[in-house]
């Protein structure tokens, strides 16, 4: 499917990050760098797609190559999200998890563009699965393999290191091993805490080079990347994205820019409270799962492809967001109905932590891509306990709470829906 893609989809400009992408590749790939990172200046980026188009562009000596090895990554992340889906709810569910992830339209799409996302999705799901096998199996083994895979994620998007101490924590949780007339006894499992500290030194020691690297040529203390605090600011200040990299341009050097970017944003929080978490609820949410897509905004947004006729604008909305409205509807009757074993509420969680830091920093929708295995698994789930007949009754708190879920989602997916061609024909206003 993705091969099949990559070949026929019209070849349009590049767009967004993807000159950036390209062009770091080819400076750490020139020969006054030669890929040694003391004489590379990479810090506001992450190091490891940079070294992945560079390196591809150096051996093949074309860019070409690099959609090509995201083809193969993207397939990859099939049978590793139904993997994860078989650890959470069992093998029939986890080969449907495995069909929408090889067939979503937008996951799809990603194969062919220069975006870090095809590789950041396959590192942090392989990170996600391994420590449901490591747990499953109690093997500190399996565990330090998924630390490994959570470091390497980390050096892709930064983000992903927050999620690092809810999944130890997860593994190391206490164990009912007995009761008594005094009450459930309580213990550590030791081959948890082992499980738990060998993911979490595993994911320490395979950042701790960039790290150290960081630490050489900047003389600054910073773990993977400047991204972070430039985000958080951005996200929550009423300067234009223009504006704020007008401030930046006058202060000198990314360190003191990074410090800079920190500062303002902490001020920045402090001086909305205390209504600042409902304001970014309100101004984020429905930017993380409003009905749009990066492919959208490539081709409209962007103009990647020129102006496009109306009716060739709806046919691709509606390739795009009828899935997504479908299996986000799928998902939430998933969430009140499929009885959730520990594997699944491990999902949930992450999936709740890296929505709320992009509530704390801003949101798009490419941002939710990391969430949407979750939402493929939930879909799964439902799906085969109808065929099962496993399925929880829709009945007393589990309709009340199905009522909520679905009116919350109206209201979060309501204003993106005015962006739409498609809903502007369907309403008259186009």
């Amino acid at each position: 499917m993705r091969a099949a893609y990559l070949v026929l989809e019209p070849r349009c400009a590049l767009t967004g990050d993807e000159p950036s992408w390209i062009e770091l590749g080819r400076q750490l790939a020139r020969p006054a760098v030669a890929f040694s990172p003391l004489r590379s200046d990479l810090v506001f980026y992450p190091p490891v797609y940079p070294y992945l188009v560079g390196a591809l562009y150096r051996l093949f000596g074309s860019m070409a190559a690099v959609p090509w090895a995201q083809v193969a990554l993207g397939a990859l992340l099939v049978p590793v999200v139904g993997r994860a889906a078989a650890h959470a709810f069992g093998p029939r569910a986890a080969i449907l998890a495995a069909a929408l992830t090889a067939f979503y339209p937008e996951l799809v799409w990603y194969s062919a563009h220069y975006w870090s996302e095809t590789v950041f999705l396959l590192l942090l799901w392989g990170a996600i699965e391994r420590a449901l096998a490591a747990d499953a199996a109690a093997s500190w083994r399996t565990a330090a393999v998924a630390g490994v895979l959570f470091g390497l994620a980390t050096l892709t998007r930064e983000l992903s290191l927050y999620l690092v101490p809810l999944v130890a924590l997860w593994m190391a949780r206490p164990w009912a091993v007995g009761a008594n007339a005094a009450g459930t006894k309580i213990v550590l499992s030791r081959k948890r805490l082992v499980g738990a500290g060998a993911l979490a030194l595993a994911t320490v020691l395979t950042i701790a080079p960039w790290t150290l690297r960081n630490a050489l040529v900047f003389r600054a203390f910073i773990p993977v990347s400047t991204m972070g605090g430039l985000n958080l600011w951005q996200g929550n200040t009423t300067l234009t994205h223009l504006q704020i990299y007008d401030v930046l341009a006058g202060i000198d050097g990314p360190v003191a820019q990074d410090r800079y970017c920190r500062r303002l944003a902490w001020e920045t929080i402090a001086a909305r409270q205390p209504g600042w978490l409902f304001e970014k609820l309100g101004e984020q949410m429905p930017e993380f799962w409003k009905a749009g897509s990066e492919v959208l905004d490539h081709l409209v947004g962007r103009g990647a492809c020129g102006p496009l006729a109306p009716a060739r604008l709806v046919a691709i909305e509606l390739v795009l967001v009828l899935p997504y409205l479908a299996l986000l509807a799928l998902a939430i009757v998933g969430l009140v109905r499929v009885r959730l074993p520990p594997p699944a509420v491990l999902l949930l969680v992450l999936a709740a932590a890296y929505n709320a830091a992009h509530v704390a920093a801003y949101a798009t929708t490419r941002f939710r891509l990391p969430v949407l295995p979750v939402l493929f698994l939930l879909a799964a789930a439902l799906l085969v306990g109808r065929s099962d007949g496993t399925l929880a009754p829709l009945r007393g708190r589990r309709l009340v709470f199905l009522v909520v879920l679905a009116l919350g989602a109206v209201v979060v997916l309501a204003p993106g829906l005015e962006e739409l061609a498609t809903w502007q024909r369907l309403t008259g206003r186009s």
